[in-house]
């Protein structure tokens, strides 16, 4: 088995795993149970979606089409400089 993605946090981990699973590649979330013993573990790297080594390449070619970048711009301060405040 070959690493198609490396997750963030297991929302990122299932919703690759259901996109190459509905694309017909089977996936395995591997670490999922690890992440109840945070306080001994890395914080990063511990949740990885493994494929079949002969389709990693198309894997690979779905996960970049997820869209999985990060969050992006904060959609709550909206470019506030001090966001949290608001008018009396």
């Amino acid at each position: 088995m070959q690493v198609a993605y490396r997750a963030e946090n297991l929302f990122d981990a299932h919703l690759v795993k259901h996109a190459l699973e509905d694309a017909g590649i089977p996936a395995f979330v591997f670490g999922e149970s690890l992440l109840g013993a945070g306080g001994e573990l890395p914080l990063f790297g511990v949740l990885r979606v493994c494929v079949p080594d002969a389709a990693l390449p198309r894997a690979q070619d779905i996960v970049a089409g997820l869209d999985l970048a990060g969050a992006g711009e904060d959609p709550i301060s909206d470019g506030d400089p001090e966001p949290g405040f608001l008018p009396a």
